[in-house]
């Protein structure tokens, strides 16, 4: 089969290694069936070429397309514009793309969607997603419930549905949770490969980046915890199993 490439914009390893693992534990993927890209660890963008892959997961990361360039570090400039540069080529082509939290941004601001910090900013919880009509009908999330808990931690958002895009699960606080674009090209605001684990391992290393207060980290931990967040795997193994290419 072809592989699925694996991009990340986060340059701290732990949080890195630790999403990685989640995409493969919850997609059903092998680490041999991937081809994982740390964006922050290269100088300049990656030349790809979609054709020799079955999908792109584009994952998240700690910085935000909405902030002045000028107040970007270097790393998350390169991570951003590398991100970026595959946008055309991936909604030209409609070829498979499932971008997770900063992946919504990258594709909402290459559409032409206000991405901002004006509303819809979330902290760290398990929140409850409803699925649009759309959503219902679309066949990547045929296996969830139409309300599900999923976790969620975002400063900025997409303040509108970017153009030619279908919009599939909201939130209370935040309107657009996934959209599509094409048929092929989705975008979650959630982190559909998040569990409690893994939150805890974030939590930690982003306590410093004005999620939230440090002091929070345990309550907001307990309270994510009693939450029952397992169908947004679903969501990530149906995109696998959909567009694996042999």
């Amino acid at each position: 089969m072809k592989p699925f490439l694996i991009l990340q914009l986060r340059p701290e390893t732990d949080a890195s290694d630790g999403e990685y693992l989640a995409i493969l534990a919850k997609s059903g993927l092998k680490a041999h069936q991937t081809h994982r890209v740390r964006l922050d660890q290269l100088q300049k963008p990656p030349q790809i070429d979609l054709g020799q892959y079955s999908g792109v997961i584009l994952g998240g990361g700690p910085g935000c397309v909405s902030d002045p360039h000028e107040k970007k570090s270097l790393i998350d400039q390169r991570c951003e514009s590398a991100a970026l540069a595959l946008m055309p080529d991936v909604v030209r082509t409609d070829f498979p793309l499932l971008g997770c939290c900063y992946g919504i941004g990258i594709l909402g601001h290459f559409l032409g969607g206000e991405v901002s910090k004006a509303k819809y900013g979330e902290k760290p919880a398990a929140v409850t997603c409803t699925l649009t009509q759309e959503g219902r009908s679309d066949p990547l999330l045929s296996t969830m419930p139409t309300s599900f808990k999923t976790y969620v931690c975002h400063k900025e958002a997409l303040q509108d549905l970017p153009p030619n895009c279908i919009h599939l699960a909201s939130s209370p606080a935040c309107p657009f949770q996934i959209i599509r674009h094409g048929k092929n090209v989705y975008a979650t605001q959630f982190h559909p490969e998040l569990d409690s684990a893994g939150l805890e391992v974030r939590l930690n290393v982003y306590k410093d980046h004005s999620y939230f207060k440090p002091s929070e980290i345990k309550d907001l931990l307990a309270s994510a915890r009693r939450e029952d967040v397992t169908a947004p795997a679903h969501m990530l193994r149906n995109f696998v199993v959909r567009y694996t290419q042999h």
